[in-house]
């Protein structure tokens, strides 16, 4: 497996593997710096959209993944979101993603969150699937902690393989695939 440069992801967006793409870093948005997206050298950096579910613990339920109560969420709608203290919030890309067959990869939460105590988590997107990507902001913090929407957010880094799968997340029907807004758990 070999990672892959800003030219690769350049040419792999024309082909609509991200969409919508920025082929540059945007650090400013209407006069005022914003946490970096776009292509970097060798990866790039994805948005978090203005559509949320903040976790609560209103309704005393159990977190479950075989059989998640909708229940422990709130939804929001806006450009930022305050997330908890102690807590998490689920988001989705800006982005939507069409992974080629002989690509993985891995994503990791941008240290500008991180060394605010937010952790981004993101799963690998594996080969063939395709979809918005459904992000977890943890905070850590005995704080309220804001998220930034239409800002950068985390890196994915793409791996190519000298050879394709043999079975790709869309061949084994990934319960995931073609996934629109913030997805919760499926058993």
């Amino acid at each position: 497996m070999t990672i892959k440069s800003d030219r690769w992801i350049r040419r792999m967006a024309a082909q609509g593997m991200i969409e919508p793409f920025e082929s540059g870093q945007v650090r400013e948005a209407n006069g005022r710096r914003i946490v970096s997206y776009g292509t970097s050298s060798y990866g790039y950096d994805i948005r978090c959209a203005e559509e949320f579910k903040i976790f609560t613990n209103i309704n005393s339920t159990i977190v479950d993944p075989k059989e998640f109560d909708e229940k422990n969420f709130v939804d929001f709608n806006g450009p930022e979101c305050i997330v908890p203290p102690n807590s998490f919030a689920l988001a989705r890309t800006v982005e939507y993603f069409r992974i080629p067959r002989n690509v993985l990869t891995i994503c990791l939460g941008k240290s500008t969150y991180a060394r605010c105590g937010v952790i981004v988590n993101v799963t690998p997107l594996e080969p063939e699937w395709e979809g918005h990507v459904t992000l977890e902001f943890s905070n850590t913090t005995p704080l309220p902690a804001r998220i930034y929407a239409g800002e950068g957010c985390a890196q994915v880094i793409f791996l190519e393989s000298d050879e394709v799968c043999e079975t790709s997340y869309k061949d084994r029907g990934g319960k995931y695939q073609g996934q629109r807004g913030v997805t919760l758990p499926r058993a």
